[in-house]
C-alpha cells in the first residue's frame, strides 16, 4: 500500500495522519483535558476520570494498556466528549487504583471491567481499548456481550504472525517474564533513572519523543508516578499483568476464539510503526474478521491517542455515528 495516498479497499482504510494539525489541537484543548476524578469500590478501589458528556449520548469507556493510566486519554477524551459520555478507568495496580491484595492478571482485570461497566458506567457501552486494554475489551465483549455496544481496538495486544520482535521490546519483556529478575530490574531502574526519565523511556518505547506530548501532560505523568503510595504493589501489578499477557499471546487459541465470538461493531486502528505490537498482528486480525473496520496509520506508533489524537477522534466519531445509525435501522 502506498502511504502517501488515501485509499479504501473493502473495509480496510489507510490514511496519512495530519500530525501538525494534531499538535495544534493539543494546545487549544489543554484547558479542557481534566475531568472529575472519582473512585468506586469494586472489590477494592478503582479510580476513574469522568470527562462528562451530553445527556442521552452513548457511553464510551476508555481502557488503558500495560503500564498506562487515565492520563493516556487526556488528549483524546476532550475531543469526543461533545458527542459521548466519556469515562477513563484505571485498572487495579495502575494509575491511581492501588492494587492492594488483588492480582492484576488480564483475566482478573476483565472481571473488574465487567463490574465497572455494570455498576458505574452503565451498559451497554462502547469500549475503546489500547494495547492490553484492547485485549481486555475483546475478552469482555466475547464473554458478556450484553455489556458492550461496540469496540474500538487501538493497537490492541492480539496474536500475530511469527516474526522477529524489536530488540529493545524483546529484551524488556524477557526480563519481565522471569520471577525475581523483573522485580529487581524495575526497582533498579526507578532508583537509577527517576520518575521523569521513566516516563520519557515509556514514551520512547511507544514511539514518541518528549516534544510529541504537551509538557503539562508529561508533568502530570511524572507527578502520578511520585503520587503512587504502594510502589512495590504497583511493580508487582505491572509484572503480573505483563506475564499474564505474554501467556495469552504465547497460546493464542483463547484470544482467537474470543475475537471470533464478537458480534458487535468493531473498529480496529493500528499504527504501522508500532514496536510493541507489530502491525502484522492487526493485519492478520483484519483478514480473519472482514466484518471489522480496519484503519492503518502510517508513521504512527503504539499510542495513536497521544500521537495523533485529533485524527483518531475524527475516525472514532465517524465510525460511532455510522454504527449508531445502523443500530437504529435495525
Amino acid at each position: 500500500m502506498n502511504p502517501d495516498t488515501r485509499t479504501n479497499v473493502g473495509r480496510v482504510t489507510v490514511r496519512m495522519p495530519d500530525v501538525q494539525r494534531g499538535k495544534d489541537r493539543r494546545v487549544t484543548e489543554q484547558g479542557e483535558t481534566y475531568g472529575q476524578s472519582r473512585t468506586a469500590d469494586l472489590g477494592g478501589p478503582v479510580h476513574y476520570v469522568d470527562f462528562g458528556g451530553p445527556d442521552g449520548a452513548p457511553t464510551v469507556v476508555l481502557v488503558h494498556g500495560l503500564g498506562g493510566s487515565h492520563l493516556n486519554w487526556d488528549l483524546f477524551a476532550p475531543l469526543i466528549r461533545p458527542h459521548a459520555r466519556v469515562l477513563a478507568v484505571d485498572l487495579p495496580g495502575f494509575g491511581l487504583s492501588e492494587p492492594g491484595h488483588r492480582l492484576a492478571t488480564v483475566q482478573n482485570n476483565v472481571t473488574v471491567l465487567d463490574r465497572f461497566l455494570r455498576e458505574v458506567a452503565g451498559t451497554p457501552a462502547v469500549l475503546v481499548g489500547n494495547s492490553m486494554g484492547g485485549m481486555i475489551s475483546i475478552l469482555q465483549a466475547s464473554r458478556q456481550p450484553e455489556t458492550v455496544a461496540g469496540l474500538v481496538l487501538v493497537d490492541p495486544a492480539v496474536p500475530g504472525p511469527r516474526q522477529k520482535l524489536d530488540t529493545r521490546v524483546a529484551a524488556n519483556f524477557a526480563l519481565f517474564a522471569v520471577p525475581g529478575v523483573g522485580e529487581r530490574f524495575l526497582a533498579a531502574r526507578r532508583r537509577r533513572r527517576g520518575a521523569r526519565a521513566s516516563v520519557l523511556d515509556t514514551l520512547s518505547l511507544c514511539g514518541l519523543t518528549e516534544g510529541d506530548v504537551p509538557p503539562e501532560l508529561i508533568d502530570r505523568s511524572v507527578a502520578l508516578v511520585d503520587q503512587r503510595q504502594d510502589v512495590a504493589g504497583m511493580d508487582r501489578a505491572f509484572l503480573t499483568a505483563a506475564r499474564s499477557l505474554l501467556l495469552l499471546l504465547a497460546n493464542p487459541r483463547l484470544l482467537r476464539q474470543a475475537m471470533a465470538a464478537i458480534r458487535v461493531p468493531v473498529l480496529l486502528v493500528h499504527g504501522d510503526q508500532d514496536r510493541l505490537v507489530p502491525v502484522g498482528a492487526a493485519r492478520l486480525a483484519a483478514q480473519r474478521h472482514p466484518g471489522w473496520t480496519y484503519l492503518e496509520l502510517p508513521g504512527v506508533g503504539h499510542v495513536p491517542q497521544l500521537q495523533v489524537p485529533e485524527q483518531l477522534a475524527t475516525e472514532v466519531l465517524a465510525w460511532l455515528e455510522g454504527t449508531t445509525e445502523a443500530r437504529a435501522a435495525g
